[in-house]
């Protein structure tokens, strides 16, 4: 996914001589591109996180669109309240990249995991939050990303995540969900770079005679609200997968969605449960940990299927 972003940066830098991209002292192998064809318009800020994004809120009141980019926590929750106050607030044209949303740098702990960014994003005002699931969604997003105006959020996987998708998306409408597979049994909804998990859940689901609609959301704040309305109606009960908080994340703003349309569906969070990650690991095994991994997923909505099916007197 990171490289995907890159190289969508290069089309928008070619395209816009505004953008401009400051980084907080690190990815220097994956942008050396932007080094090469871009030098007076690339940043090395340093590792001072607070300082990158007041800066760059200065460069944006001088009409430049400014990408700021870092890992995981500290391009979001370590300058909070520049972001907030000197960016959002006036409606500065900043992106901020996230490099290893949920637990890409497992090894390194909880002050490396993301698992509240979302959350946090999405609950400041006139912020837009960007949730690309692999590489294609990625590609699809970034024009939008930089084509929206005022304070924008890119989470994003770190490298060599799977491709979900067949290939390249093409005619992708900000900000619509993307459906990846038809079913007719149980709907599943995700968020972010667990989306090649959830395809794996339903691959399993698809073993035991179950067929699973599966969805992305490559964007969560606004929402495809439409989508998931019919998909409530539809199915009566929804599965919602982030590699994050349950808490304030995606599944909470599906589960405002449905109860403000006044849609009789239960909503099935899958996600951190209101916890701080207390082990490290590689990536896999902290979904693994956590639930959220491919079995994880489709045991959960085997369950519900099940249930439901039994509640309707059908299952044998």
């Amino acid at each position: 996914m990171r490289d995907a972003f890159v190289r969508a940066l290069l089309r928008e830098m070619d395209r816009d001589a505004r953008i401009v991209l400051i980084t907080g002292d690190l990815g220097f192998g994956v942008l050396r591109p932007v080094k090469e064809r871009f030098p007076d318009r690339l940043i090395n800020a340093g590792i001072a996180e607070q300082s990158m994004v007041g800066l760059a809120a200065g460069l944006a009141a001088t009409e430049r669109k400014v990408v700021v980019y870092s890992i995981g926590n500290f391009p979001t929750l370590r300058p909070l309240e520049q972001i907030r106050n000197d960016c959002a607030y006036h409606g500065r044209d900043v992106k901020i990249v996230c490099v290893g949303g949920g637990f890409v740098y497992g090894s390194l702990g909880m002050s490396h995991h993301a698992t509240e960014d979302m959350a946090v994003m999405r609950a400041i005002p006139e912020v837009t939050c960007f949730t690309p699931g692999d590489p294609a969604e990625t590609e699809a997003v970034v024009p939008a990303f930089f084509g929206t105006p005022g304070t924008c959020y890119l989470r994003l996987g770190r490298g060599n995540e799977p491709w979900a998708h067949a290939g390249a998306i093409e005619g992708w409408r900000f900000p619509e969900a993307v459906r990846l597979r038809e079913g007719t049994d149980v709907a599943l909804l995700s968020a972010g770079g667990i989306l090649a998990e959830v395809g794996k859940a339903a691959e399993i689901l698809a073993g035991k005679g179950i067929r699973a609609e599966v969805w992305s959301f490559p964007c969560i704040k606004p929402l495809d609200t439409e989508r998931i309305i019919r998909l409530a109606r539809t199915y009566g009960q929804l599965i919602t997968v982030e590699e994050h908080n349950i808490t304030g994340g995606f599944g909470g703003a599906v589960c405002e969605t449905v109860a403000e349309a006044g849609t009789p569906c239960r909503v099935h969070r899958l996600g951190l449960r209101d916890a701080f990650t207390t082990v490290v690991g590689t990536q896999a095994y902290l979904r693994k940990m956590y639930g959220i991994d491919g079995e994880a997923i489709a045991e959960k909505a085997a369950a519900i299927v099940y249930e439901k099916r039994t509640d309707a007197g059908t299952d044998s």
